[in-house]
């Protein structure tokens, strides 16, 4: 797996476009194969031998594609195991060179090819923390949150002001230490401030309602460190059969705390979770019908009724 990582972080590290889109290629190749555990596989191999057999003469009928992985089989696929032993560290990690790979987008300007590089790394930045929660470790230090808050500028796309609301999500999951990155960035007003503006799609509109509900709801504090073995990695020795409960925030990656020169404002970052009212109180700030959210989340119960 080292291989396939290191010709895919030298594509990614390369100003050539091409090049960049095959490391990113590469990337999506290896998180879908991770994604597709070994015994699914062979169960649907046979299933689908199966099911050739029988209507061998039936040439109409589709073959239906390989089911994806649950979270108990990741964990028993051994792809997925190395792969995350590997993440632990910065030579490996995924996460960081797509982020480092976003700046270089970032800096060469908005172009319809440039665009679509962008949107398959939100999407794998995406899929990276999701395999490996730990990861969103990098989102704690302002240079690479303020990379985020820079792709919700006006002068992007509004697929790349979704996808990034996505992916904004997506690191403030189950991570306060980010949520108070973000709100010491100013978050809040890049964020409502693309709320307000004419110029912004219905679209990317809705995308910004959404993050608010999920911004309001109550915060879960990071789960804890587990103990570690030589022989395996420590986050998975808490419940190898439950990926969720396997993940703690705050890995070997990302360090977070110190600032960065980032043209945004500097604070001291409370790691500790804040209330639904704290935050109402932050929101209200740059929104005036905070409240009315407030009140629809209580009533509608959206995200499956997690808010009081």
């Amino acid at each position: 797996m080292e291989n396939l990582l290191s010709l895919a972080f030298d594509n990614l590290s390369s100003y050539d476009g091409p090049k960049i889109r095959k490391g990113l290629r590469q990337v999506e190749g290896l998180l879908a194969n991770i994604c597709l555990s070994r015994g699914s596989r062979e169960h649907h191999r046979r299933a689908s031998s199966l099911a050739s057999h029988e209507n061998m003469y039936d040439e109409d009928e589709p073959e239906s594609p390989a089911p994806p992985n649950t979270l108990d089989e990741i964990t028993e696929d051994p792809a997925f195991y190395e792969f995350f032993k590997l993440q632990e560290g910065f030579e490996w990690n995924v996460a960081m060179r797509l982020v480092n790979t976003l700046d270089r987008l970032l800096a060469r300007g908005a172009d319809g090819s440039n665009d679509l590089l962008i949107l398959s790394a939100l999407d794998l930045v995406q899929g990276v923390m999701l395999l490996h929660p730990p990861s969103k470790a990098l989102f704690s230090r302002e240079m690479y949150m303020n990379l985020l808050l820079d792709l919700l500028e006006p002068d992007f796309c509004p697929a790349i002001q979704s996808a990034t609301i996505v992916t904004l999500v997506t690191a403030l999951i189950d991570a306060p230490r980010n949520t108070r990155t973000f709100e010491a960035l100013d978050g809040l007003l890049t964020v409502t401030s693309l709320f307000r503006s004419r110029s912004t799609s219905r679209d990317v509109k809705l995308k910004v309602v959404e993050f608010l509900y999920f911004y309001l709801m109550p915060e879960v504090p990071s789960i804890p460190s587990a103990q570690r073995r030589d022989s395996v990695p420590g986050l998975l020795q808490r419940s190898p059969s439950k990926l969720a409960k396997a993940f703690q925030f705050g890995g070997a990656v990302g360090g977070g705390g110190r600032g960065e020169n980032g043209g945004r404002p500097r604070s001291d970052i409370d790691i500790e979770t804040r209330s639904q009212e704290e935050k109402q109180a932050l929101l209200g700030r740059h929104l005036h019908s905070v409240q009315e959210l407030v009140e629809d989340l209580r009533q509608n119960t959206p995200f499956g009724g997690v808010v009081g």
